[in-house]
């Protein structure tokens, strides 16, 4: 069979999409990939060697109409030259042109939804669906009644998996990992109130010791900023704008602190680590807290707005946790049971049988 992957926009659409598609190719099918055209999209594109169609996609349409209008003809013209047996959409601006073309020549579409609550474009889109897939149970009752929708759980890099243990510096005394990651666009203020949080409990006598692996996103000043707060508190940290082998990293991970996009939880899952979590407080409709909630509400995680996280309870919660290497254990043996490692072939498989509309 063919098929037409959307995951343009950021990483946490482009990946999902990515893994669908490695999965579909292992099956035997023709794949091709449909990217907005941002020039941001050719980092999360590298390691993809099969075609890609960039649609032009405006990341505001109501906007850029006209640059939009534009988009769908192009991607009208493309479908209709290379017509596929179904499109896979993964949400974001760069999902409505391409579901809208193949809705015209009655291409079926098969959505997923990666957060526990529905984005705008999935919501809007949802009509024109064959088929909705969901990460997050209970994310169905967002959509209508008639909609048919499939818990697929969200294909992750499973190829992070394959990296080798982050190396550290050998140590007698075996201090507690922590693991902190902002996500793919990093954040600024989530880096400021942590690194101030862990200096405020490696100053308290007693404290477990510990150590860090910090990736702050590539924030002016972010990354000197954070190296010199460890370096002044006595922590013993790697501080980087991006780490490229996220995989090594959660492999030496005692405790990961991140916030709660889709990929994020679902990557962590995959890997068994226990998280807490602080959502994003502009999210959108509030879905980095519901992700986190799915997790906290499994026991693998806890969570903490960004409005609780002074230096002091924060550090009260970070120092618990570590206190407490059973409740660490116990977290992470909840997070895998969570996990959905087969998510890809799930959604692969929901491909295959989807029926035209």
């Amino acid at each position: 069979m063919k098929f037409a992957i959307a995951c343009g926009g950021t990483g946490g659409h482009t990946f999902p999409g990515l893994a669908t598609g490695r999965a579909l190719l292992a099956r035997g099918h023709e794949v091709e990939v449909f990217s907005a055209g941002r020039e941001i999209e050719g980092s999360t594109l590298k390691g993809w060697d099969g075609p890609v169609f960039g649609m032009g996609a405006p990341k505001s349409p109501a906007h850029h109409p006209f640059a939009f209008t534009a988009s769908v003809r192009r991607t009208l013209r493309h479908l209709r030259a290379n017509r596929p047996d179904a499109l896979l959409a993964m949400g974001s601006y760069a999902s409505l042109p391409p579901v809208i073309a193949a809705r015209i020549l009655g291409i079926p579409i098969v959505l997923h939804e990666a957060n526990a609550v529905p984005g705008k474009a999935i919501a809007f889109l949802s009509r024109l669906a064959s088929a909705i897939a969901i990460t997050f149970p209970g994310t169905e009752r967002h959509f209508s009644r008639g909609a048919h929708v499939v818990q697929t759980g969200l294909p992750v890099r499973t190829e992070l998996l394959d990296q080798p243990p982050f190396a550290l510096q050998p140590s007698d005394s075996q201090p507690t990992t922590i693991f902190i990651t902002g996500g793919s666009q990093g954040a600024y203020e989530m880096n400021r109130r942590v690194a101030e949080a862990l200096a405020t409990l490696a100053a308290r006598s007693g404290a477990p010791r510990f150590r860090v692996i910090h990736q702050t996103g590539n924030h002016e000043d972010a990354v000197e900023a954070t190296r010199r707060r460890y370096a002044e508190a006595g922590i013993e940290a790697i501080v980087e704008p991006f780490i490229t082998t996220m995989g090594g990293a959660y492999k030496v991970a005692d405790l990961v602190i991140a916030r709660a996009g889709a990929a994020t939880c679902a990557e962590i899952a995959l890997f068994g680590k226990p998280a807490l979590f602080i959502p994003l407080p502009t999210a959108v409709r509030d879905h980095q807290f519901l992700n986190a909630k799915h997790l906290a509400d499994g026991g693998a995680a806890l969570v903490m707005r960004q409005e609780d996280c002074a230096p002091a309870p924060l550090a009260d919660a970070i120092g618990d946790l570590l206190a407490s290497p059973s409740r660490l254990t116990a977290m992470s043996e909840a997070s895998k049971a969570l996990a959905a490692p087969d998510a890809a072939t799930r959604l692969a498989e929901l491909l295959e049988k989807t029926p035209t509309p």
